[in-house]
């Protein structure tokens, strides 16, 4: 069978509601193929009973099962990504890797070392790049439409109660979820990151008004920097909003004109107001995650994977690769640099 050809072979690490998603996005590519599942659970609490492929307690296990495979996708818990996926890569495996790619600069430089040494590609799941309005406005900023640009201001406004953070669970956890702006909010500073480039002069204000008791870190936070390609940019999130998800959005004031990008996830483009512009009819977003209780960001993690097989096959390359997964952390590690001393402070 020539290279063209060959499906390629995922194993999925993680059987959470993320890893199933990957699980069932493979299932659904005729390229692919499903060839294991693997999480520390017992196999029968954790709803695989339809999947037909071989499971494994630990990723020690898939990766000393002498199975063939093309890609681990890394779906565990934020603070085991980096060690996962430089397990991953040191039995010479292509790695997929659920946001974040760490917790810390320093953990993803180690895995993207190690996917140097064995010339291997990480692909890090950031999602909302596939969204029409994210395609859309990436054009216009590439093209300069809206001139020099101003000011962007990114809101985030999300609810995640006791619904969510479950006792005994990872989620809320230092060492495990690492913060809301790891766990829920990263997906849209990689997309002011994708669109606006680094950011410098970070200043902020961090507050815990309803998790004092379910997590260990704060919720809300007013965040404002300049960017180093010129402008000032703010980011204002928190998951205290009562009931369900409020706002994801982004407005961009530009020399030429102004846009916002809003809805529950960035899906709606809201407001474009460019002088002598004519606003294209985008295609429908993909509706968000469901995870029953409360919703993430856009289903589109079909075209992650067929970025991965587009990728291996010589067609295209990573949508977001490892490099750009590295900054997302980096500008999320310097904004809590910045919490972490306002907590101290206010101790």
């Amino acid at each position: 069978m020539s290279a063209e050809n060959k499906k390629i072979k995922f194993a999925v690490v993680g059987c959470g509601h993320i890893g199933k998603r990957h699980a069932e996005m493979v299932l659904g590519n005729s390229e692919a193929e499903l060839v294991a599942l693997c999480d520390e659970a017992d196999k029968n609490s954790i709803g695989i009973e339809k999947y037909n492929v071989p499971f494994f307690n630990s990723i020690d296990e898939l990766l000393e099962s002498n199975l063939e495979i093309d890609v681990i996708n890394i779906c565990t818990p934020n603070g085991l990504h980096a060690n996962h996926s430089i397990k991953a890569l040191g039995k010479k495996y292509h790695v997929v890797c659920e946001k974040p790619m760490g917790l810390t600069k320093s953990e993803c430089e180690e895995v993207i070392f190690k996917a140097l040494q064995v010339s291997r590609n990480v692909f890090c799941v950031m999602q909302n790049r596939y969204s029409p309005p994210s395609v859309w406005i990436k054009e216009m900023i590439e093209k300069k439409v809206l001139g020099t640009i101003f000011m962007v201001q990114l809101n985030c406004y999300w609810n995640r109660d006791d619904r969510y953070y479950k006792k005994g669970g990872w989620k809320g956890t230092q060492n495990l979820d690492g913060g809301t702006l790891f766990t829920q909010f990263s997906h849209f500073i990689d997309i002011m990151y994708w669109l606006f480039g680094d950011i410098t002069n970070i200043q902020g204000k961090f507050r815990d008004f309803t998790h004092q008791n379910s997590t260990d870190f704060e919720d809300s936070g007013f965040v404002n920097f300049d960017f180093v390609n010129g402008g000032m940019g703010s980011i204002n999130y928190s998951t205290s909003i009562a009931t369900q998800n409020l706002e994801s959005s982004v407005t961009i004031i530009g020399e030429k004109g102004s846009i916002k990008i809003g809805g529950q996830y960035m899906n709606e483009v809201e407001v474009c107001n460019i002088d002598g512009y004519q606003m294209p009819k985008l295609a429908e977003s993909n509706p968000p995650n469901d995870y029953g209780p409360y919703k993430g960001s856009a289903a589109n993690h079909h075209y992650v994977i067929e970025n991965v097989i587009d990728t291996l096959k010589g067609r295209t390359t990573a949508t977001t690769n490892a490099l750009e997964g590295l900054k997302v952390v980096d500008i999320i590690e310097r904004i809590y640099s910045l919490r972490d001393k306002s907590l101290i402070k206010n101790a």
